[in-house]
């Protein structure tokens, strides 16, 4: 709907998941340096922290590397190599324990083929491929109001729905590997509780933005189905 020139439905779908991100992303960055600033008690950096959890999950041939950047941490699973950022790497911060840890998770979840990773890997191909090229079709559609154009909208759509499920995919994902991290902890009491507590706020927080990323796309998706449905009407 085209109000004087500005788009409504921009207002009504998108710029809530812009803020819902904005505020996610401020919490991730305020929770990781406030924890980033108390060093755990087991004087543990992130790297002895990933290689406890995979140790502890009876996971081996996983290499833990050293990359540039802050919060550039994760797993390749195609190299099997977990890497953890300047901010993390030798860090002995609860942040970082809990930031290694998860990646470990992840790489826990590699070894004991769990499904829901499985199913995210087989979708990512289609996710990228849709994301890469919706965009051109979706825009063609939009400046055309011919039945081609129609046509158009509907293929990018239709693309557009693989990135959109990719990231619902993740979802499950990326709990399970904090909750595979946080039941070591728990299990092994590695971490006393303020600190097990302070692990657990890091990862939450880092969750959320996946949530925000997953909403967003979703609302994107449905901003695209009623502009289309509006034509046809």
């Amino acid at each position: 709907m085209i109000f004087y020139g500005f788009d409504t439905t921009y207002l009504v779908f998108i710029l809530p998941c812009v803020i819902l991100s904005l505020v996610c992303q401020i919490a991730v960055k305020s929770t990781f340096s406030k924890y980033s600033a108390v060093r755990n008690s087991r004087n543990m950096t992130g790297a002895q922290a990933a290689e406890y959890v995979l140790r502890q999950n009876g996971v081996t041939g996983v290499r833990i590397e050293h990359v540039s950047g802050s919060l550039t941490d994760h797993f390749d699973p195609r190299t099997n190599v977990i890497r953890l950022s300047d901010t993390v790497y030798n860090s002995a911060s609860v942040a970082a324990v809990g930031v290694a840890a998860h990646e470990a998770g992840h790489a826990v979840q590699h070894a004991q083929n769990y499904f829901p990773n499985k199913l995210r890997s087989a979708i990512l191909p289609a996710a990228r491929l849709g994301s890469s090229l919706s965009w051109i079709f979706i825009i063609i559609g939009l400046i055309f109001y011919a039945k081609v154009g129609t046509v158009m909208l509907y293929i990018g759509i239709i693309l557009f729905s693989a990135s959109v499920l990719f990231t619902v995919a993740t979802l499950p994902v990326e709990f399970n590997a904090s909750s595979r991290a946080l039941k070591t902890f728990r299990d092994t009491n590695l971490l006393p509780p303020e600190e097990y507590a302070g692990a657990r706020s890091v990862l939450r927080a880092a969750a959320m933005t996946y949530v925000a990323s997953a909403i967003t796309s979703i609302m994107q998706l449905l901003r695209l189905l009623f502009i289309a449905g509006r034509r046809r009407n």
